[in-house]
């Protein structure tokens, strides 16, 4: 059976591409990477045709495994936890925990993606923050501080050892970076062992090195 071939974004923008991407090598599952550049004129206003020839949404990441096609970052994200369970704690009520904590994530938090886009390769001043912002931002360091006060015995990330939890969290660590947010030293910390990752590393190194722009995030 030939790999699975997961179609993104750009690295520097696409935060939801970066999760699946990050738990797929955190698993160490082989995977082909092929990437659709997001962007142009017409960016946010219409349909891309390239995505919306692999994706049933029109959206990316997209995971096309043989003759199946998984379209949705948390549900590629549980694929690659089915075939490497490490991906998620072994504990069933922990497991039940990390998966609440991803699930926030990816369902909420809109003020501060709406405010705080992912741009990796970018650092802007601090600025003043709308009320709902600042709300998410606080509601994601209380999250954090609770889990790794739970777990930070078994290792550094949320539930000790690196899950799809954190793959969920990685690109709000990127923003906060990138828009100089004040944030606890816990926070800090735990921002610090992601940026530190092998793998996200990579994923950086690759970001920083594109050659396209979205005029639009960058003016955020």
């Amino acid at each position: 059976m030939s790999k699975p071939i997961l179609h993104i974004g750009n690295k520097n923008y696409s935060s939801w591409s970066m999760r699946p991407w990050l738990a797929l090598k955190w698993g160490r599952l082989a995977f082909e990477e092929r990437l659709i550049p997001l962007g142009g004129p017409h960016y946010g206003k219409s349909a891309n045709p390239e995505i919306q020839a692999v994706s049933p949404s029109g959206k990316v990441p997209v995971l096309q495994v043989g003759a199946h096609t998984i379209w949705d970052s948390l549900a590629i994200c549980e694929w690659a936890g089915e075939q490497a369970p490490s991906l998620w704690p072994a504990d069933p009520l922990i497991r039940a925990q990390a998966r609440s904590a991803a699930c926030e994530m990816h369902a909420g938090f809109a003020a501060l993606r709406r405010d705080l886009s992912m741009n990796i390769r970018r650092r802007a001043g601090a600025r003043a923050l709308k009320e709902d912002t600042a709300g998410d931002i606080a509601r994601v360091q209380e999250l954090w501080a609770d889990l790794l006060a739970q777990h930070g015995d078994r290792g550094p990330w949320l539930f000790g050892a690196r899950s799809i939890a954190d793959a969920m969290f990685a690109p709000i660590c990127t923003r906060f970076r990138t828009y100089d947010v004040a944030i606890s030293p816990v926070a800090r910390t735990y921002c610090d062992t992601l940026f530190a990752d092998q793998a996200f590393q990579d994923w950086e190194a690759d970001a920083v090195a594109e050659p396209w722009t979205i005029d639009v995030t960058d003016a955020l």
